[in-house]
């Protein structure tokens, strides 16, 4: 229940930034171009609001609604989810969107995207200036890789290290490797100390999304970092840096076959290999009914080396925006997986985006987080459907080019449509959430 109210907690304090921060910029552009906005909302509020603040002599309401599913604008004299047909009917007023020149309005429509795409420039500048940039290079991870069923399909093989897709060099792990490996009509790999060419065949994305599995994960040596009072490791007197390399025999390289080989020896007695100071030692111990033995690994970062690019507050700012440019190239790469049968199984919703952040609170991985939402918000509302901000730039650009506006009629039934089809994709993203809480 504690990690739950912690990813929720995390979850709505994000949403309800980003919120705040894309109708605001619809605000201020409204406001520049002297066009009235009435409210001003975080959540929406269908019957009554949780709170409600109106400032002598302003036009505009501010508030918190009870529905926390996004928030508004309501900006005068302009066809949206409000669907005022009774402002809509009366004759246009020189301060109503609908009296400003396209131009004027289509800024005003694009400045929540805009505003959402600075936000994640700056959140990623300040990550960087705050905590740097600390990464593991493949070539740093001597065991390799370990893969899903798909990618062993493909042709890897665990233990493999990643080197090169196509003539690209694989630096880091992460959504553009699996791009670029994807994408790649071969790939090359370090397998026993030789290089390997794999070829690619189409279809590797699907059969990720459809097994999902994912793709692969770092390999990691089993090595103490620090023993459970009163466990079997404990007893056995197993310390900090020792590194388990054989049960019984049987070779574990890594966690992985450690974790294993225990397993299928619970509550017995082995016989355990490990490394301390580069010589080989043997200890009996007793695996408990769990098939562990008592203590903490190391981490990737305490087993691998690790590579620290630091940054000043001036150096900070183009790097942000280039970490968030390509953020917005991979997640638009990944986007026509949704259009695929197993993309759209894997669609998920509030539930799915909470389980996004961490169970415990780290306010680096909440400001990476909320900046990576913010690149999804401001490219999901750019996309030309009537609801979204990119449905009115659609209708702006064609009234650019034609010089003539669209009928307001056509334009409130396109609205409902959109609305429509908006609130069947959220329906069906949280019902997702609901099948895969039941089924797994």
């Amino acid at each position: 229940m504690e990690t739950f109210l912690i990813k929720a907690l995390q979850l709505i304090l994000s949403l309800s930034i980003l919120v705040v921060v894309h109708e605001f910029g619809h605000y201020i552009f409204a406001r520049m171009f002297k066009i009235r906005v009435e409210k001003f909302y975080l959540f929406f509020d269908p019957w009554f609001a949780l709170f409600r603040y109106k400032p002598k002599n302003s036009h505009t309401e501010y508030g918190i609604g009870w529905l926390p599913l996004g928030g508004y604008v309501k900006i005068a004299g302009m066809i949206d989810e409000s669907m005022d047909k009774e402002q809509m009917s009366r004759p246009a007023e020189p301060w109503e969107f609908r009296s400003k020149p396209a131009g004027q309005r289509l800024l005003v429509m694009v400045a929540g995207v805009v505003f959402n795409l600075l936000l994640a420039f700056f959140i990623y500048s300040m990550v960087l200036f705050t905590w740097n940039d600390t990464y593991l290079p493949l070539k740093n991870v001597t065991q390799g890789m370990e893969f899903s069923q798909a990618a062993h399909r493909a042709g890897f093989q665990d233990g493999d290290i990643l080197l090169r897709a196509d003539n690209k060099e694989l630096e880091r792990f992460g959504v553009r490797t699996l791009l670029d490996v994807a994408n790649a009509e071969k790939v090359t790999v370090l397998r026993n100390g030789e290089e390997v060419q794999l070829t690619m065949q189409e279809g590797l994305m699907e059969n990720l999304l459809k097994d999902k599995e994912g793709f692969a994960v770092e390999r990691i040596p089993a090595v103490v970092y620090q023993t459970m009072e009163g466990s079997a490791a404990d007893r056995a007197g197993l310390t900090t840096g020792d590194s388990i390399v054989g049960v019984n025999g049987i070779a574990t390289p890594v966690f992985s076959d450690l974790r294993a080989v225990l397993d299928d020896n619970r509550n017995q007695q082995v016989t355990l290999d490990y490394y301390r100071n580069g010589t080989l030692q043997t200890a009996t111990i007793e695996v408990d009914s769990a098939g562990t033995l008592g203590f903490y690994a190391m981490g990737l970062g305490q087993v691998y080396q690790t590579v620290t690019i630091e940054y000043g507050f001036f150096e900070s700012f183009p790097a942000g925006v280039k970490l968030g440019i390509q953020t917005l190239k991979d997640y638009v790469a990944q986007f026509k997986y949704v259009f695929t049968k197993a993309g759209a199984s894997s669609l998920g919703g509030f539930g799915a985006i909470g389980n996004l952040f961490p169970a415990q609170w780290n306010w680096k991985a909440f400001w990476m987080m909320t900046a990576f939402l913010s690149v999804i918000l401001a490219f999901m509302n750019i996309l030309p459907i009537p609801a979204l901000d990119g449905g009115h730039v659609m209708f702006l650009i064609y009234e650019v080019i034609t010089r003539r506006k669209p009928n307001e009629k056509f334009m409130e039934y396109a609205q409902v449509a959109g609305m429509i089809l908006l609130l069947a994709l959220v329906l069906y993203a949280n019902g997702m959430d609901v099948v895969r809480a039941i089924f797994n």
